[in-house]
């Protein structure tokens, strides 16, 4: 049976990269419509008959930032021998990533999660983004430790919960224009917290 109706004459993957960055760099709240549509290169009609309304929009664009430019940080976490050494590059690839010259700066997620204060639904959506990252660098630490590679008195929850907080305020500075290298010498700096034997 033939589908009804015009084919998209758009790339759709495309278009969310360019939605991506118009979050990115405006936040949910300030990226208007017209912003998007501009971005995109689409029509307000072609923009609702692929993506849906704003929110289903925001959300494609936030998966599509983990499985892209956010997508080291579980990549990472698995390609390291020890947690230790996940951890500690973990916070060396964000350095990087936040503060590429080439994109807005810092992480999607991260700042949205602040600058989001009037939708409910979003705060939480992302909050479980967030959640799922702090606890995958959880599970890491917890492996580590169960294979003696740091001591049984370390709490995998609250060193977890640590670092993610590190990542969120590098994600902040690099916002404000800081740069790679202040970002790994307070990356440096937080690794002296990881529980030594």
């Amino acid at each position: 049976m033939a589908s009804r109706g015009r084919p998209r004459e758009f790339d759709t993957d495309a278009a969310l990269d360019q939605a991506m960055c118009a979050f990115w760099r405006h936040g949910y709240e300030g990226a208007s419509l017209r912003e998007l549509t501009e971005a995109m290169g689409i029509s307000p009609t072609s923009l609702y008959a692929a993506f849906g309304d704003k929110k289903a929009l925001f959300l494609a664009a936030v998966d599509r930032y983990l499985a892209t430019h956010g997508a080291f940080t579980v990549q990472t976490l698995e390609s390291e021998p020890t947690a230790r050494r996940a951890i500690a590059r973990l916070l060396e690839e964000a350095s990087e990533a936040y503060s590429d010259p080439s994109l807005p700066g810092g992480c999607l997620v991260s700042l949205n999660s602040v600058q989001c204060t009037r939708y409910r639904d979003i705060k939480a959506a992302l909050a479980e983004r967030r959640a799922a990252t702090e606890a995958a660098m959880r599970d890491r630490i917890a492996r580590g430790q169960k294979a003696g590679e740091l001591r049984q008195n370390a709490d995998p929850d609250a060193l977890a919960g640590f670092y993610a907080a590190v990542m969120a305020g590098m994600s902040d500075l690099a916002r404000g224009g800081a740069g790679r290298q202040k970002l790994e010498r307070i990356a440096a700096l937080a690794m002296q917290a990881w529980p030594s034997d």
